[in-house]
Protein backbone atom coordinates (compact mmCIF):
# COMPACT_ATOMS: atom_id res chain seq x y z
CA UNK A 1 0.00 0.00 0.00
CA UNK A 2 2.70 2.41 0.75
CA UNK A 3 4.44 1.49 -2.51
CA UNK A 4 0.98 2.42 -4.40
CA UNK A 5 0.72 5.88 -2.72
CA UNK A 6 4.58 6.42 -3.17
CA UNK A 7 4.47 5.70 -6.96
CA UNK A 8 1.22 7.94 -6.88
CA UNK A 9 1.99 10.99 -5.12
CA UNK A 10 5.19 11.20 -6.89
CA UNK A 11 3.43 11.09 -10.53
CA UNK A 12 1.05 13.41 -9.88
CA UNK A 13 3.67 15.96 -8.88
CA UNK A 14 5.91 15.11 -11.49
CA UNK A 15 2.97 15.48 -13.60
CA UNK A 16 2.46 19.19 -12.25
CA UNK A 17 5.82 20.11 -13.05
CA UNK A 18 5.38 18.76 -16.36
CA UNK A 19 1.90 20.49 -17.02
CA UNK A 20 2.09 23.28 -14.80
CA UNK A 21 -1.81 24.02 -14.05
CA UNK A 22 -2.61 27.67 -13.42
CA UNK A 23 0.91 28.55 -14.42
CA UNK A 24 2.16 27.89 -10.78
CA UNK A 25 6.07 27.68 -10.67
CA UNK A 26 7.38 23.77 -11.63
CA UNK A 27 8.83 24.68 -8.17
CA UNK A 28 5.80 24.46 -6.42
CA UNK A 29 4.45 20.74 -7.29
CA UNK A 30 7.76 19.12 -7.01
CA UNK A 31 8.35 20.58 -3.55
CA UNK A 32 4.53 20.15 -2.71
CA UNK A 33 4.70 16.25 -3.66
CA UNK A 34 7.70 15.43 -1.60
CA UNK A 35 6.35 17.20 1.67
CA UNK A 36 3.43 15.30 1.30
CA UNK A 37 5.23 12.43 0.77
CA UNK A 38 7.30 13.13 4.25
CA UNK A 39 3.98 14.20 5.83
CA UNK A 40 2.45 10.61 5.64
CA UNK A 41 5.28 8.96 6.48
CA UNK A 42 6.16 7.74 3.34
CA UNK A 43 9.69 8.47 3.71
CA UNK A 44 12.06 9.91 7.08
CA UNK A 45 12.97 13.00 7.46
CA UNK A 46 16.35 11.67 7.86
CA UNK A 47 16.14 9.94 4.05
CA UNK A 48 15.05 13.17 2.66
CA UNK A 49 17.40 15.11 3.96
CA UNK A 50 19.60 12.95 2.56
CA UNK A 51 18.12 12.97 -0.55
CA UNK A 52 18.28 16.86 -0.46
CA UNK A 53 22.02 16.37 0.24
CA UNK A 54 22.74 14.29 -3.08
CA UNK A 55 21.79 17.75 -5.41
CA UNK A 56 24.01 19.84 -3.08
CA UNK A 57 26.90 20.33 -6.20
CA UNK A 58 24.38 20.47 -8.39
CA UNK A 59 22.63 23.46 -6.53
CA UNK A 60 26.26 25.30 -5.82
CA UNK A 61 26.58 24.96 -9.60
CA UNK A 62 23.22 26.66 -10.72
CA UNK A 63 23.96 28.89 -7.99
CA UNK A 64 27.34 30.30 -9.61
CA UNK A 65 26.07 29.87 -13.01
CA UNK A 66 22.59 31.83 -12.67
CA UNK A 67 24.59 34.70 -10.40
CA UNK A 68 27.32 34.69 -13.88
CA UNK A 69 24.02 34.85 -16.35
CA UNK A 70 22.25 37.38 -14.34
CA UNK A 71 25.58 39.54 -13.92
CA UNK A 72 26.33 39.84 -16.90
CA UNK A 73 22.58 40.47 -18.14
CA UNK A 74 22.68 43.16 -16.07
CA UNK A 75 25.78 44.93 -17.29
CA UNK A 76 24.68 44.44 -20.89
CA UNK A 77 27.31 41.74 -22.33
CA UNK A 78 24.74 40.35 -24.28
CA UNK A 79 23.39 42.64 -25.87
CA UNK A 80 26.82 43.48 -27.05
CA UNK A 81 26.82 39.84 -28.30
CA UNK A 82 24.19 40.29 -29.81
CA UNK A 83 24.88 43.48 -32.12
CA UNK A 84 28.29 41.41 -32.78
CA UNK A 85 26.27 38.05 -34.11
CA UNK A 86 23.69 40.35 -36.24
CA UNK A 87 26.51 42.07 -37.83
CA UNK A 88 27.96 38.35 -38.51
CA UNK A 89 24.59 37.09 -39.89
CA UNK A 90 24.95 40.04 -42.85
CA UNK A 91 21.31 39.58 -43.63
CA UNK A 92 20.68 36.11 -43.55
CA UNK A 93 18.51 33.95 -41.18
CA UNK A 94 19.76 30.89 -42.21
CA UNK A 95 23.62 32.19 -40.94
CA UNK A 96 21.76 33.61 -38.17
CA UNK A 97 19.93 30.29 -36.76
CA UNK A 98 23.70 28.42 -38.22
CA UNK A 99 25.74 31.01 -35.79
CA UNK A 100 23.66 30.50 -32.61
CA UNK A 101 23.97 26.82 -32.85
CA UNK A 102 27.84 26.69 -33.31
CA UNK A 103 28.02 29.25 -30.16
CA UNK A 104 25.67 27.28 -28.28
CA UNK A 105 27.74 23.42 -29.15
CA UNK A 106 30.61 25.68 -27.50
CA UNK A 107 29.13 26.99 -24.34
CA UNK A 108 27.14 23.64 -23.73
CA UNK A 109 30.84 21.45 -24.61
CA UNK A 110 32.68 23.48 -21.95
CA UNK A 111 30.60 25.06 -19.66
CA UNK A 112 27.52 22.60 -19.55
CA UNK A 113 23.81 22.50 -20.67
CA UNK A 114 22.81 24.35 -18.23
CA UNK A 115 24.88 27.27 -18.62
CA UNK A 116 23.31 27.20 -22.18
CA UNK A 117 19.62 27.78 -21.00
CA UNK A 118 20.68 30.18 -18.76
CA UNK A 119 23.86 32.25 -20.12
CA UNK A 120 22.47 31.80 -23.36
CA UNK A 121 19.08 31.81 -23.88
CA UNK A 122 19.13 36.11 -22.67
CA UNK A 123 21.81 36.32 -25.39
CA UNK A 124 19.67 35.07 -28.01
CA UNK A 125 16.80 37.04 -26.94
CA UNK A 126 18.81 40.00 -27.43
CA UNK A 127 20.40 38.91 -30.73
CA UNK A 128 16.58 38.67 -32.21
CA UNK A 129 15.53 41.72 -30.64
CA UNK A 130 18.81 43.35 -32.48
CA UNK A 131 17.86 41.87 -35.66
CA UNK A 132 14.47 42.30 -35.28
CA UNK A 133 12.74 38.88 -36.09
CA UNK A 134 9.50 38.56 -36.09
CA UNK A 135 9.45 34.94 -35.11
CA UNK A 136 12.12 34.51 -32.02
CA UNK A 137 11.00 31.34 -30.92
CA UNK A 138 12.56 29.17 -33.73
CA UNK A 139 16.05 30.91 -32.24
CA UNK A 140 15.48 30.28 -28.93
CA UNK A 141 14.54 26.53 -29.68
CA UNK A 142 17.74 26.76 -30.16
CA UNK A 143 18.92 26.71 -26.67
CA UNK A 144 16.85 24.18 -25.43
CA UNK A 145 17.87 21.15 -28.41
CA UNK A 146 21.72 22.01 -28.83
CA UNK A 147 21.77 22.21 -24.43
CA UNK A 148 21.11 18.48 -24.86
CA UNK A 149 22.60 17.23 -28.17
CA UNK A 150 25.99 18.40 -27.13
CA UNK A 151 25.99 17.59 -23.55
CA UNK A 152 28.38 14.45 -24.23
CA UNK A 153 31.44 15.94 -25.88
CA UNK A 154 32.93 15.98 -21.86
CA UNK A 155 32.06 15.04 -19.05
CA UNK A 156 31.94 18.60 -17.64
CA UNK A 157 29.37 19.23 -20.60
CA UNK A 158 26.42 17.90 -17.98
CA UNK A 159 26.18 17.83 -14.63
CA UNK A 160 24.28 14.09 -15.10
CA UNK A 161 26.92 12.13 -16.68
CA UNK A 162 29.00 12.35 -13.40
CA UNK A 163 26.11 11.39 -11.55
CA UNK A 164 25.97 7.89 -14.29
CA UNK A 165 29.72 7.26 -13.62
CA UNK A 166 29.73 8.10 -9.83
CA UNK A 167 33.70 7.13 -8.98
CA UNK A 168 34.56 5.34 -12.08
CA UNK A 169 34.87 8.31 -14.54
CA UNK A 170 36.68 7.01 -17.78
CA UNK A 171 39.86 9.42 -18.52
CA UNK A 172 39.39 12.45 -21.06
CA UNK A 173 40.95 10.11 -23.97
CA UNK A 174 38.57 7.12 -23.04
CA UNK A 175 35.57 9.05 -22.59
CA UNK A 176 36.42 11.31 -26.28
CA UNK A 177 36.84 7.80 -27.50
CA UNK A 178 33.81 6.30 -26.71
CA UNK A 179 31.35 9.31 -27.04
CA UNK A 180 33.17 11.77 -30.01
CA UNK A 181 30.86 10.09 -32.75
CA UNK A 182 27.80 9.29 -30.88
CA UNK A 183 28.01 13.42 -29.78
CA UNK A 184 29.20 14.46 -33.53
CA UNK A 185 25.99 12.32 -34.60
CA UNK A 186 23.76 13.97 -32.37
CA UNK A 187 24.44 17.48 -32.73
CA UNK A 188 24.82 17.39 -36.41
CA UNK A 189 21.12 15.31 -36.45
CA UNK A 190 19.63 17.66 -34.30
CA UNK A 191 20.98 20.76 -35.98
CA UNK A 192 19.46 19.78 -39.35
CA UNK A 193 15.96 18.64 -37.70
CA UNK A 194 15.60 21.32 -36.17
CA UNK A 195 16.60 23.60 -39.08
CA UNK A 196 13.64 21.52 -41.28
CA UNK A 197 11.34 21.76 -38.91
CA UNK A 198 11.72 25.57 -38.33
CA UNK A 199 12.39 25.73 -41.84
CA UNK A 200 9.22 28.71 -42.38
CA UNK A 201 11.82 31.21 -40.33
CA UNK A 202 14.21 31.64 -42.85
CA UNK A 203 12.14 33.41 -45.37
CA UNK A 204 12.69 36.96 -43.25
CA UNK A 205 15.19 39.26 -43.95
CA UNK A 206 16.96 40.23 -40.15
CA UNK A 207 18.32 43.87 -39.71
CA UNK A 208 21.62 44.84 -40.96
CA UNK A 209 22.12 48.82 -40.19
CA UNK A 210 22.27 48.33 -36.21
CA UNK A 211 24.32 50.58 -34.75
CA UNK A 212 27.54 48.61 -32.43
CA UNK A 213 27.55 48.93 -28.77
CA UNK A 214 30.31 49.63 -26.21
CA UNK A 215 31.39 47.09 -23.94
CA UNK A 216 31.14 48.76 -20.46
CA UNK A 217 33.73 47.88 -17.81
CA UNK A 218 31.23 45.92 -16.18
CA UNK A 219 30.33 44.29 -18.90
CA UNK A 220 34.21 43.28 -19.39
CA UNK A 221 34.38 41.94 -15.87
CA UNK A 222 31.72 39.71 -16.62
CA UNK A 223 33.17 38.63 -19.82
CA UNK A 224 36.24 37.45 -18.06
CA UNK A 225 34.48 36.52 -15.21
CA UNK A 226 32.63 33.37 -17.41
CA UNK A 227 35.96 32.67 -19.43
CA UNK A 228 37.59 32.02 -16.07
CA UNK A 229 34.70 29.70 -15.29
CA UNK A 230 35.25 27.83 -18.44
CA UNK A 231 39.15 27.05 -17.63
CA UNK A 232 38.22 26.26 -14.02
CA UNK A 233 35.75 23.98 -15.24
CA UNK A 234 38.19 22.37 -17.40
CA UNK A 235 40.70 21.97 -14.85
CA UNK A 236 38.39 20.35 -12.22
CA UNK A 237 37.16 18.13 -14.59
CA UNK A 238 40.97 16.79 -15.46
CA UNK A 239 41.44 16.44 -11.58
CA UNK A 240 38.08 14.67 -11.22
CA UNK A 241 36.82 17.31 -8.92
CA UNK A 242 33.37 17.90 -8.07
CA UNK A 243 32.12 21.65 -10.53
CA UNK A 244 29.30 22.67 -8.13
CA UNK A 245 31.98 24.53 -5.56
CA UNK A 246 34.19 25.71 -8.15
CA UNK A 247 31.81 27.07 -10.39
CA UNK A 248 29.60 28.92 -7.44
CA UNK A 249 33.09 30.52 -6.16
CA UNK A 250 33.95 31.84 -9.40
CA UNK A 251 30.08 33.09 -10.18
CA UNK A 252 29.94 34.97 -6.71
CA UNK A 253 33.83 36.19 -7.02
CA UNK A 254 32.75 37.47 -10.84
CA UNK A 255 29.16 38.85 -9.03
CA UNK A 256 30.86 41.03 -6.42
CA UNK A 257 34.53 42.29 -8.03
CA UNK A 258 31.54 44.00 -11.48
CA UNK A 259 29.36 45.08 -8.51
CA UNK A 260 32.37 46.35 -6.81
CA UNK A 261 33.53 48.15 -9.98
CA UNK A 262 30.14 49.42 -11.16
CA UNK A 263 28.87 50.46 -7.74
CA UNK A 264 25.91 48.88 -8.31
CA UNK A 265 23.29 47.37 -5.71
CA UNK A 266 23.28 43.67 -5.33
CA UNK A 267 19.47 43.25 -4.94
CA UNK A 268 19.45 43.83 -8.63
CA UNK A 269 21.31 40.73 -9.42
CA UNK A 270 19.74 38.85 -6.55
CA UNK A 271 16.06 39.59 -7.01
CA UNK A 272 16.71 38.90 -11.45
CA UNK A 273 18.14 35.21 -10.45
CA UNK A 274 15.45 32.44 -10.80
CA UNK A 275 16.04 30.78 -7.05
CA UNK A 276 13.04 28.64 -7.49
CA UNK A 277 15.28 26.35 -9.66
CA UNK A 278 16.93 25.22 -6.31
CA UNK A 279 13.68 24.51 -4.29
CA UNK A 280 12.44 22.33 -7.65
CA UNK A 281 15.50 20.39 -7.87
CA UNK A 282 15.57 19.59 -4.56
CA UNK A 283 11.96 18.09 -4.21
CA UNK A 284 12.79 16.16 -7.45
CA UNK A 285 15.37 14.21 -5.50
CA UNK A 286 13.07 13.19 -2.12
CA UNK A 287 10.64 11.89 -4.64
CA UNK A 288 13.42 9.86 -6.39
CA UNK A 289 14.89 9.32 -2.63
CA UNK A 290 11.05 7.50 -2.02
CA UNK A 291 10.67 5.72 -5.31
CA UNK A 292 13.96 4.01 -4.03
CA UNK A 293 12.61 3.18 -0.91
CA UNK A 294 10.26 0.76 -3.24
CA UNK A 295 13.10 -1.53 -4.15
CA UNK A 296 13.01 -0.27 -7.33
CA UNK A 297 16.91 0.01 -7.99
CA UNK A 298 17.15 -4.12 -7.14
CA UNK A 299 14.30 -4.73 -9.63
CA UNK A 300 16.06 -2.08 -12.46
CA UNK A 301 19.29 -3.88 -11.68
CA UNK A 302 17.79 -7.44 -12.06
CA UNK A 303 16.05 -6.75 -15.43
CA UNK A 304 19.07 -5.20 -16.93
CA UNK A 305 20.98 -7.99 -16.18
CA UNK A 306 18.53 -10.62 -17.71
CA UNK A 307 18.70 -9.06 -20.61
CA UNK A 308 22.10 -8.65 -21.01
CA UNK A 309 22.48 -12.14 -20.48
CA UNK A 310 19.91 -12.75 -23.75
CA UNK A 311 21.44 -9.97 -25.72
CA UNK A 312 23.55 -7.65 -25.04
CA UNK A 313 22.64 -5.44 -28.49
CA UNK A 314 19.11 -6.18 -27.00
CA UNK A 315 20.27 -4.33 -23.66
CA UNK A 316 21.88 -1.22 -25.52
CA UNK A 317 19.43 -0.28 -27.31
CA UNK A 318 16.27 -1.00 -25.16
CA UNK A 319 18.42 0.65 -21.82
CA UNK A 320 19.26 3.50 -23.86
CA UNK A 321 15.67 4.19 -25.41
CA UNK A 322 13.73 3.45 -22.17
CA UNK A 323 16.39 5.59 -19.99
CA UNK A 324 15.43 8.57 -22.81
CA UNK A 325 11.70 8.03 -22.28
CA UNK A 326 12.01 7.77 -18.51
CA UNK A 327 13.64 11.35 -18.39
CA UNK A 328 11.05 13.26 -19.48
CA UNK A 329 9.05 11.57 -16.70
CA UNK A 330 10.86 12.01 -13.57
CA UNK A 331 13.69 14.64 -15.05
CA UNK A 332 17.25 13.58 -16.34
CA UNK A 333 19.34 14.04 -13.13
CA UNK A 334 17.06 12.06 -10.96
CA UNK A 335 16.90 9.34 -13.70
CA UNK A 336 20.44 9.73 -14.05
CA UNK A 337 20.83 9.17 -10.10
CA UNK A 338 18.71 5.75 -10.27
CA UNK A 339 20.52 4.74 -13.76
CA UNK A 340 23.78 5.42 -11.70
CA UNK A 341 22.59 3.21 -9.08
CA UNK A 342 21.68 0.32 -11.05
CA UNK A 343 24.78 0.35 -13.23
CA UNK A 344 26.74 0.58 -10.31
CA UNK A 345 24.97 -2.69 -8.97
CA UNK A 346 25.70 -4.84 -11.88
CA UNK A 347 29.07 -5.75 -13.75
CA UNK A 348 27.59 -3.78 -17.10
CA UNK A 349 29.56 -3.87 -20.63
CA UNK A 350 30.59 -0.46 -21.43
CA UNK A 351 28.09 -0.27 -24.40
CA UNK A 352 25.25 -0.47 -22.18
CA UNK A 353 26.84 1.96 -19.88
CA UNK A 354 27.01 4.18 -23.27
CA UNK A 355 23.48 3.93 -24.45
CA UNK A 356 22.03 4.70 -20.92
CA UNK A 357 24.31 7.62 -20.52
CA UNK A 358 23.49 8.85 -24.45
CA UNK A 359 19.49 8.48 -23.23
CA UNK A 360 19.93 10.17 -19.99
CA UNK A 361 21.56 13.32 -22.05
CA UNK A 362 19.79 13.11 -25.19
CA UNK A 363 16.42 11.82 -23.96
CA UNK A 364 15.18 14.89 -22.79
CA UNK A 365 14.75 16.60 -25.78
CA UNK A 366 11.51 15.23 -26.19
CA UNK A 367 9.68 17.18 -23.64
CA UNK A 368 10.11 20.56 -21.91
CA UNK A 369 10.96 19.14 -18.39
CA UNK A 370 12.85 16.17 -19.78
CA UNK A 371 16.10 18.12 -18.18
CA UNK A 372 17.25 20.64 -15.81
CA UNK A 373 18.54 22.52 -18.43
CA UNK A 374 15.50 22.80 -20.52
CA UNK A 375 13.44 24.07 -17.27
CA UNK A 376 15.72 26.42 -17.17
CA UNK A 377 15.56 27.38 -20.34
CA UNK A 378 11.95 27.36 -19.90
CA UNK A 379 11.96 29.91 -17.25
CA UNK A 380 14.50 31.61 -19.41
CA UNK A 381 12.19 32.47 -22.10
CA UNK A 382 9.22 33.75 -19.65
CA UNK A 383 11.04 36.16 -18.67
CA UNK A 384 12.24 37.37 -22.33
CA UNK A 385 8.06 37.27 -22.80
CA UNK A 386 7.86 34.00 -25.02
CA UNK A 387 5.98 30.99 -24.34
CA UNK A 388 5.53 27.17 -25.71
CA UNK A 389 3.42 24.88 -24.68
CA UNK A 390 4.21 21.67 -23.48
CA UNK A 391 2.38 19.77 -26.28
CA UNK A 392 4.16 22.26 -29.14
CA UNK A 393 7.43 21.14 -27.56
CA UNK A 394 6.80 17.27 -27.43
CA UNK A 395 5.44 17.18 -31.14
CA UNK A 396 8.82 19.12 -32.12
CA UNK A 397 10.56 17.37 -29.86
CA UNK A 398 9.44 13.15 -30.60
CA UNK A 399 10.65 13.73 -33.78
CA UNK A 400 14.08 16.01 -33.27
CA UNK A 401 15.15 13.82 -30.13
CA UNK A 402 13.80 10.29 -31.85
CA UNK A 403 16.19 10.42 -34.77
CA UNK A 404 19.05 11.66 -32.85
CA UNK A 405 18.92 8.73 -30.30
CA UNK A 406 18.76 6.31 -32.82
CA UNK A 407 21.74 7.57 -35.43
CA UNK A 408 23.66 8.24 -31.81
CA UNK A 409 23.28 5.05 -30.51
CA UNK A 410 24.02 2.99 -33.97
CA UNK A 411 26.92 4.95 -33.92
CA UNK A 412 28.04 3.19 -31.02
CA UNK A 413 29.26 -0.01 -33.18
CA UNK A 414 31.39 1.89 -35.39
Amino acid sequence: MNNILIWSISFIAIAGVIIRPFKVTEAFYAVSGAFVLIILQLISTSDALAGVAKGLDVYLFLTGMMLLAETAREEKLFDWLAAHATIMAKGSSGKLFLLIYLVGIIVTVFLSNDATAVVLTPAVAAVVKTAKVEKPLPYLLICAFVANAASFVLPISNPANLVIYGTHMPSLLHWLGQFLIPSVCAITVTYFMLRYTQRDCFTEKIETDIELPQLTQGGKMALIGICVTTVVLLVSSAWNIQLGLPTAITGIITTVIVLARTNKNPVTIVKGVSWSVLPLVAGLFIIVEALNETGMIQQLTALLMHTISRSEAAAVWLSGSVVAVACNLVNNLPAGLIAGSVLQNGHVPESVKSAVLIGVDLGPNLSITGSLATILWLVALRREGQEISAWTFLKLGSMIMTAALLISILSLWI
